[in-house]
């Protein structure tokens, strides 16, 4: 499978504006909210058997299960039936963010990276999957906001599919990066009976394995003689 990711720059109106500040508001709640169990759940953990700490203590009940990804997706999908403010974020933009934070923990174990911040301001999230026939020239139909118009800087890559779409806020605007998926697979590099190690030279232009030094060719000074 071959992906692309192409990115566009979003030309909101007023309301559309107002919804993905929204969003982004939401997600950072749910991200911190997220974060903040799963800390206190690992800090009950750490008081000793026969000491209570005289700063503060984690109550929670000893077979009270680990807030994993499953566990928090479900206890949001049980608070979006009451919770105005949940109700009002698509349910994948708000599941992808759980998956962000679920992610930030498994590199933090498995790749040695710090413990996971919380956040005073997010700045992207995800729309895990697309609408059919959602591109149009210079427009596309994303779940919640609707028809959104983007600086079409590039035509949209023959063949391949609109799969996931992430709406980021930077300092010059609103971005759209669309990935885009092709059943089609790359081939594989044919493999030769011999193999060439190929390095930038210092005072050659290439230097193989083999010893051959390759001057550089300097096209340009050749050009103007």
């Amino acid at each position: 499978m071959i992906t692309l990711t192409y990115q566009y720059k979003l030309k909101p109106n007023k309301q559309q504006e107002a919804d993905i500040n929204l969003m982004l508001d939401v997600c950072k709640s749910v991200y911190n909210y997220g974060l903040r169990e799963r800390k206190d759940w690992l800090n009950s953990r750490k008081s000793p058997i026969n000491s209570c700490s005289i700063v503060s203590e984690y109550i929670i009940p000893a077979d009270t299960p680990y807030p994993n990804y499953n566990h928090q997706a479900k206890n949001l999908t049980i608070a979006k039936k009451t919770n105005t403010k949940l109700k009002s974020v698509n349910a994948q933009v708000l599941q992808q963010t759980l998956k962000t934070l679920e992610r930030a923990f498994s590199d933090m174990k498995y790749l040695g990276k710090g413990f996971p911040r919380f956040k005073k301001k997010l700045r992207s999230f995800v729309f895990p999957a697309m609408l059919k026939n959602c591109l149009g020239n210079n427009r596309v139909k994303l779940p919640q906001l609707g028809w959104i118009k983007i600086r079409q800087s590039r035509q949209y890559p023959d063949g391949f599919q609109a799969k996931q779409a992430r709406i980021v806020k930077k300092a010059t605007g609103y971005y759209l990066m669309i990935i885009f998926t092709s059943s089609e697979s790359a081939p594989d590099n044919p493999v030769g009976k011999k193999s060439l190690g190929i390095d930038a030279g210092i005072e050659s232009f290439v230097a193989t394995s083999t010893g051959k030094l390759i001057k550089s060719p300097k096209f340009l000074l050749s050009q103007l003689r």
